[in-house]
């Protein structure tokens, strides 16, 4: 690692908008409590992902993002590629997997790439088990195996669509 804190990031996608605000008070929490200066690493995937990388923007820190697959921004709902065109706009660097369609494997695949650059994982996370291959909790797991540092944020009252 570079030597500045970096922190990956895991989050469920589907959250209602008042989920939304917990959250982002949440992570804005957080990071608020970090040494400066810090790397943020996500997806940008819609929900936690955009949220985190705006809070991590908003505390003067930097953003890497990892692109899962070449056709990842399509897969995305309509609503949430203009934050996420928005957000890669302002990314440090961009890191982008050599896998040509958005699925499980090469969400499994970017979230392990971002783990092995990261000090830590920040994870938005219910608790419950993944609703498929690659989700938040197969994320949890696998830097819980490499033994690393993970915090989880779930605000009282959150709660997924």
């Amino acid at each position: 690692m570079s030597g500045v804190p970096t922190i990956a990031f895991t989050g469920h996608r589907g959250l209602p908008r008042d989920t939304a605000v917990r959250v982002s008070h949440a992570l804005r929490a957080v990071l608020a409590g970090r040494h400066r200066p810090l790397v943020g690493l996500s997806c940008l995937a819609e929900g936690a992902d955009q949220l985190f990388a705006r809070e991590v923007l908003r505390a003067g820190g930097e953003l890497d993002v990892i692109v899962p697959a070449a056709g990842y921004r399509e897969s995305l709902p309509r609503a949430a590629r203009a934050g996420y065109d928005d957000l890669l706009s302002l990314a440090r660097h961009v890191h982008r997997m050599p896998f040509e369609r958005p699925e499980p494997v090469a969400y499994m695949a970017a979230s392990v790439f971002m783990l092995e650059r990261a000090d830590e994982l920040l994870a938005v996370w219910d608790g419950l088990p993944a609703r498929g291959y690659g989700g938040t909790a197969d994320v949890v797991a696998h830097a819980r195996e490499q033994e690393m540092r993970v915090l989880v944020l779930w605000p009282p009252g959150s709660r997924r669509d």
